[in-house]
């Protein structure tokens, strides 16, 4: 938990995987006291490495059988005490344990109910499994992404997962707390990764309507298409990644490879294969590291294509602490930042169950001990000597 804009702010998480974990992580950055309630039988894909999921930093873990009505009854009492919920189970399923919105704003009508799913509340396949790939498939985005000629790239699971899934969470949750802010009442916010995808391809859109992009894989200004905004190999088979889109950051290209070619005609489409090959001989002639030494600081737009974990080195990402290690764990640092109120990496991923009688106390449950006895909560204790470190 850190002194964020967000201090203050209360909030509980039905332990889930993915983008719902991924928008608790962000609100712990940003200063939130996040409390995740974890289930017996765990929730995430590493079981036993739960101390290496970055989702869950800043949190505390608290471990109830949601099965047993006495646990189901603590986590309304404790909704009385939070600000936001959030939950990323299937539509209906918090309502079938007992924790569904009205539940909850019954006893608390100014709670933000904040809801994950991939398909949304609604909608013919709202009560059908799916994955990242699944959803940005239905949205256009995944059919936009690749080579000319080529199937579809696959984007990791960034642009549904954590772009159009946990983000959009994050802002309607903010949204929704202003509000609640203003006038005492909280509601549910619908975060749907369909929707939340949908809504980043505005831009796509806008090109499509402008007839400035054309519906087809590799072929538009931003997709690869343009030679002058695409990855080329170099002789030691790493890449560079080139983004001269305006007309003097592709002048000064030009220079920087010492190629004659007319700058006045960029977007001349029928000059932009052999513009392509000749920009790609140019960068097979020499090592990435060499490219990376003549265009450090230039406005050509050019970058080395990097790992993750030589990312952490590079000097600009190094000088800002955008990834660090931090407690034996690489990881990226919050975003965005503050002038006023700066926040910090949170406490070390928890195992679940870790915390539960010390945030039960702490948020007014004062039968912690009969519900350990009945087993309705479970307090896990401290591991090895590593787990102690890192709590």
């Amino acid at each position: 938990m850190s002194g964020g804009p967000l201090s203050g702010v209360k909030v509980l998480e039905l332990a889930g995987i993915g983008p719902a974990p991924f928008a608790g992580m962000t609100l712990a950055d940003l200063g939130a006291e996040v409390v995740r309630v974890d289930r017996p039988g765990g929730s995430g894909f590493f079981p036993g490495a739960e101390h290496l999921d970055l989702l869950n930093r800043g949190k505390r873990s608290i471990l109830l059988d949601l099965k047993k009505p006495e646990a189901v009854e603590t986590v309304l009492a404790m909704t009385a005490e939070a600000d936001v919920l959030i939950e990323g189970y299937r539509p209906g399923v918090a309502e079938r344990l007992g924790l569904g919105p009205d539940a909850c704003h019954a006893r608390n009508p100014r709670l933000v109910y904040g809801r994950m799913t991939g398909w949304g509340q609604d909608g013919p396949l709202a009560q059908t499994a799916g994955h990242d790939i699944g959803y940005i498939a239905l949205t256009g985005a995944l059919h936009a992404i690749g080579e000319a000629g080529g199937g579809p790239q696959i984007p990791l699971n960034l642009l549904g997962d954590f772009g159009g899934g946990g983000n959009y969470l994050v802002i309607g949750v903010l949204a929704a707390l202003r509000e609640a802010d203003r006038t005492g009442r909280g509601q549910v916010v619908d975060a749907a990764i369909v929707d939340g995808t949908a809504h980043l391809l505005a831009g796509t859109h806008m090109m499509l309507a402008t007839g400035t992009w054309v519906d087809e894989r590799g072929v538009n200004l931003l997709d690869g298409g343009a030679p002058f905004y695409s990855v080329y190999e170099t002789a030691d088979g790493r890449y560079m990644a080139v983004g001269a889109l305006e007309p003097r950051f592709y002048a000064e290209l030009l220079a920087k490879l010492e190629l004659d070619e007319d700058p006045g005609k960029q977007h001349d489409r029928t000059l932009w294969p052999a513009l392509r090959a000749r920009i790609a001989a140019a960068f097979s002639a020499r090592s990435q590291a060499e490219w990376s030494a003549l265009f450090a600081e230039s406005d050509a737009c050019v970058a080395p294509v990097v790992s993750l974990r030589e990312a952490a080195h590079h000097p600009h990402i190094k000088a800002r602490g955008s990834i660090v290690e931090h407690d034996g764990l690489l990881q990226p640092a919050p975003a965005p930042r503050f002038s006023l109120t700066p926040t910090t990496i949170g406490t070390p991923p928890p195992a679940p169950g870790r915390h539960t009688i010390e945030v039960l106390g702490d948020w007014g449950i004062d039968d912690a001990a009969a519900l350990i006895d009945s087993g309705a909560a479970v307090q896990v204790p401290a591991g090895d000597a590593k787990d102690r470190r890192r709590e």
